[in-house]
């Protein structure tokens, strides 16, 4: 049945009008917009035990972060202003209100557009609260980016937005989707988008993460987000903050051996560079929405496995909105980041220099390569055997690389201008005896049980798909560290 969208009004009444839901409101930056529509409902005082703003840098560190620790607009300053908020509530009030009593303490800390408007709009905002009387709290942290270009109207969808989110916890907590796409409810997405969500607690430990972060991207509520290596959902601003950044796209479906050197080998490369630090250098792998919906809809389950095997490998995982990488260099290009290096193979390279792809842009094919090359870009090209050989599915000492490959005249001059100035750099010592080796062939031989795919991908690879069944793996689950073991058992 299709979902009643209810007013910000309504919500925020509702609310009001259950004697069970109690709590505070502690709202920085962005003006007490979340709690005034509460009170503008009628019925304010069955909710509202106590609203706060704390303006001024010295009473917010006095209240939330005495050892004056970290940025004021940060998931760590959002955490500590709901602990001492809910503290305060559960400890003052545990004894006086009714036993049913459901507490929540919601807070936000948000940077509006300032008078010039110089500065990146965005906030942190999250709840803490109980869906049953006396039980330990459950809690929803939301990421947003202010998209409007006028500080009032910022603040107003901040307000809309608080209300969906305090009404969602309560009324769709059981329903991860409908909980999502109601956080938009009265709010079109060009003024707010979400950038990260995380749900905890015990009555939403059945809510897997990484799948609602990608029902963002779906929904078209986000561009990208992003799982750390460990597999948790962080915010992409924080992850990129200053990093020089190495991205690989591909499906990895499954990582094969050629996947796996065009990482180590890219890595080694990037080592190398005058501003690499291990401190500052962050490596991911990218996979497009397009890539996951291959067959029409998102295979949870198949995505789920190939983030559990790149997080295996000590990957940090990105999934995007964006077909062209252009669009993926302008992605990565709004934040305070350092150098970015892309690695790609030769095959794709060849359709990044088709004009055929940019006939949407006004500039055509030189507009994309203005925003695919910025000052701090490089592409690291990943060689690929002969057509002879990938026919054939067998090594070969014959590549082709970006001195080699078929180049339309009109390109040339700009083409030999990229390479001279090293926006164009050829990945030397590879592995040539893998680069036969085509991922989705893989894959079919692992879903059709033929023998040899083992051959094809890491050990770890395959360890992993035989023990958790990845991939529609039914064979016997033997393992086979030895080639020549495995050759002999499929005599």
């Amino acid at each position: 049945m299709e979902r009643e969208i209810l007013s910000t009004n309504r919500k925020a009444l509702r609310i009001n009008l259950n004697p069970l839901i109690y709590g505070s409101f502690a709202e920085i930056g962005g003006g007490q917009e979340v709690a005034r529509h509460f009170f503008q409902a009628g019925g304010a005082s069955g909710t509202v035990a106590k609203t706060i703003s704390a303006y001024d840098k010295s009473f917010s560190d006095a209240l939330y972060n005495k050892n004056k620790e970290g940025r004021y607009v940060s998931e760590g300053r959002l955490a500590k202003m709901l602990d001492t908020e809910y503290t305060e509530l559960t400890t003052l009030l545990k004894d006086t209100r009714d036993p049913e009593t459901t507490f929540f303490a919601f807070a936000n800390t948000v940077e509006t557009l300032n008078f010039s408007k110089s500065n990146d709009a965005h906030g942190w905002m999250g709840l803490r609260y109980q869906c049953k009387a006396g039980t330990e709290a459950n809690e929803v942290i939301v990421h947003v980016r202010l998209k409007e270009n006028d500080g009032l109207l910022q603040q107003q969808s901040l307000g809309i937005f608080g209300v969906n989110l305090v009404f969602a916890c309560y009324y769709y907590y059981e329903h991860p989707n409908k909980f999502l796409r109601s956080l938009l409810d009265n709010l079109s997405r060009d003024r707010i988008e979400i950038t990260m969500i995380r749900m905890s607690g015990p009555d939403l430990d059945y809510v897997d993460n990484r799948l609602l972060a990608v029902q963002l991207v779906k929904n078209g509520m986000t561009n990208a987000v992003m799982f750390d290596r460990n597999g948790d959902v962080q915010q992409p601003s924080d992850m990129l903050y200053k990093k020089n950044i190495l991205a690989f796209r591909g499906s990895f479906r499954p990582i094969t051996y050629v996947g796996f050197d065009m990482l180590k080998s890219s890595f080694s490369i990037f080592k190398k560079d005058e501003h690499y630090h291990r401190d500052n250098t962050f490596a991911l792998c990218e996979m497009t929405l397009n890539n996951l919906m291959e067959e029409g809809d998102l295979d949870e389950q198949d995505f789920l496995d190939r983030v559990d095997i790149l997080n295996g490998m000590g990957q940090h995982v990105m999934v995007s909105t964006f077909k062209e990488y252009y669009k993926l260099v302008t992605y990565f290009s709004q934040f305070r980041i350092g150098r970015l290096r892309i690695v790609i193979g030769i095959p794709t390279f060849l359709n990044v220099l088709e004009e055929k792809y940019y006939t949407h842009l006004k500039g055509g094919i030189l507009e994309a390569l203005g925003r695919l090359f910025p000052e701090n870009m490089k592409f690291y090209v990943y060689p690929t055997a002969s057509a002879i050989s990938l026919d054939k599915r067998e090594p070969s000492g014959d590549l082709l690389t970006s001195e080699n490959m078929a180049m339309s005249e009109k390109l040339k001059p700009l083409y030999e201008y990229l390479i001279q100035n090293r926006k164009i750099i050829d990945i030397k010592n590879v592995k040539k005896d893998h680069l036969h080796i085509n991922s989705p062939y893989v894959l079919k031989m692992i879903k059709e049980n033929i023998p040899g795919w083992e051959l094809m991908v890491p050990n770890y690879i395959e360890e992993v798909i035989k023990k958790r069944r990845f991939f529609a793996y039914s064979g016997d689950g033997k393992l086979y560290k030895d080639s020549e073991a495995f050759k002999n058992s499929c005599k």
